[in-house]
This record gives structure tokens, sequence and C-alpha cells, in this order.
């Protein structure tokens, strides 16, 4: 399918830049749901790169899910003459959050109390305190359920 140079540097920008695209199986579709361009143009483009090993095709539920690989990283980066330093969002490590003010080395971070399950374990722990009057009875095997 022949696609004009503007609409495939848009598709592999927008590939490039979020690492994953997603499309859905409409070919009829005017406009694909993130880039300006016609959705066909869009799976065709990405079926090209995926025949090359550019990309890697997940079909599920009338949508197609494309995922850059290596290599396909590499090509996009010459095709688009863009430097090392730059790599997909899917490559970018996300900050963890801080551990608590005044928590030590690998203490785990603060949660905030889940509300109405704590004050339900506090109930039960307060009403079934130990109280030696729990005697379990074990009458073995064979007595059926009577």
């Amino acid at each position: 399918m022949l696609i004009s140079k503007q609409n495939r540097r848009a598709i592999y920008e927008y590939l490039f830049k979020e690492g994953v695209l997603v499309a859905k199986k409409d070919f009829n579709a005017p406009k694909h749901q993130d880039i300006d361009v016609p959705n066909l143009q869009v799976i065709k483009a990405l079926q090209s790169l995926d025949s090359k090993g550019y990309v890697k095709t997940q079909f599920s539920w009338q949508y197609f899910y494309y995922y850059l690989t290596d290599n396909g990283i590499e090509y996009l980066r010459s095709y688009l003459h863009l430097p090392a330093e730059i790599v997909p969002a899917t490559f970018k490590k996300t900050a963890r959050p801080t551990a608590r003010p005044g928590a030590r080395d690998g203490e785990r971070p603060y949660r905030a109390p889940r509300g109405d399950r704590d004050e339900y374990r506090r109930r039960d722990d307060k009403k079934d305190a130990a109280t030696g009057e729990f005697k379990p009875e074990f009458k073995g095997i064979g007595r059926g359920r009577a």
C-alpha cells in the first residue's frame, strides 16, 4: 500500500515516542484514534514493520497491539535521525515512591490505612481475645456427618 512520507513519519514518530501502538481492526475508519492518519495506513505500516521483525504484534478482541523490539528501536532511530539518548516511553523508568519521613533504610513506604477493613479486624481482635475457653477436639476419621 502506498503511504505518504508525511503519514509514515507521523506513525513512526508516535510508535517511537510511546513504544507501543494500539489500532482497532476497522479498515474503513477515517482516522486512527491517536494519530491523524487513516487507520488502514497505520495497520499496514505496522504490518510491514512486523514482517521485518521491528515490532511484535498481538491481536485480541478486535484490536492490534504492536510492541517495539530492540531492532525496531534502532531502525526508527536511524529513520527519524534521533540521538541514542532518546528512548521510547516504555523504556523509561518511573520514579519509586520515597519512604516516609523518619523511616529507616529498607523499611516499607507509608501506606494509608484501608478504612473499614482495619476497623473490622480491630473489632474482631478485641472480641475474640484469647480467653482459654477455645478447646478444639479431633474426633478422628470415619464418624460420618452426624
